[in-house]
């Protein structure tokens, strides 16, 4: 059972890496790329003999730079793999929330009262982590919400993580018994091997709640 758990460790850790990899990779393409190809045309756009006009473009690559300059940084922070739970569960999460706040088309909804939780359980806030990471995708690829709502929390020693959208749904009973996709299955296994719950409550065309409890640490 230990070696089961050590190598479900590894692969989540290989897996968490990777969302980080995708990540990142999608910042540069999608963020800085654009914010650095956009100073380029403003400073190819200059014309010295027109100075108020020239002033006025500096100032904005200027700007532009700064805000590249901000969004690197954040980079560089999850850049360091360990880091990505070394500093707390609670600031993990708020990584991951900070990413999706920059997909449009979402209204998000976040209580993070993990934040200032000082214990901490580096195997189970990986696997914490790579649940929520899961849930995340599965919403982006599959559930059509406009609306994410994402609490957590401590209470009696249990880790508290509930995630809700008002998507179409799905029939979870239908889903659990047929074992089809949605990494619904590895949700469930990776939520019993640190010995939680989990309870997930879905309906055509009225979303998908979902609730963990984990004991913690």
């Amino acid at each position: 059972m230990r070696q089961k758990f050590e190598a479900e460790i590894l692969k989540t850790h290989i897996e968490v890496q990777d969302q980080t990899m995708q990540t990142i990779a999608t910042e540069l393409h999608d963020n800085i790329g654009q914010l650095l190809s956009l100073t380029t045309l403003t400073l190819n756009s200059i014309q010295i003999t027109d100075n108020e006009k020239a002033s006025e473009k500096i100032s904005n690559s200027l700007s532009l730079v700064s805000k590249s300059i901000k969004e690197i940084r954040e980079l560089a922070k999850i850049l360091h793999g360990e880091q990505i739970v070394e500093s707390g569960i609670g600031n993990a999460i708020e990584q991951e929330i900070s990413w999706l706040r920059k997909i449009e088309g979402y209204t998000l909804q976040v209580t993070n009262d993990l934040l200032h939780v000082n214990t901490t359980s580096p195997d189970k806030d990986l696997i914490i982590l790579r649940l929520l990471q899961e849930i995340i995708n599965n919403i982006i690829k599959h559930a059509q919400a406009s609306t994410i709502q994402i609490d957590t929390g401590l209470k009696n020693d249990f880790l508290l993580l509930t995630i809700k959208e008002n998507g179409i749904g799905f029939d979870y009973e239908e889903a659990r018994k047929r074992k089809s996709g949605l990494g619904l299955n590895s949700i469930q296994k990776r939520v019993e091997m640190i010995n939680g719950k989990i309870d997930v409550i879905s309906a055509s065309e009225k979303g998908t709640s979902i609730f963990i409890e984990i004991p913690y640490p």
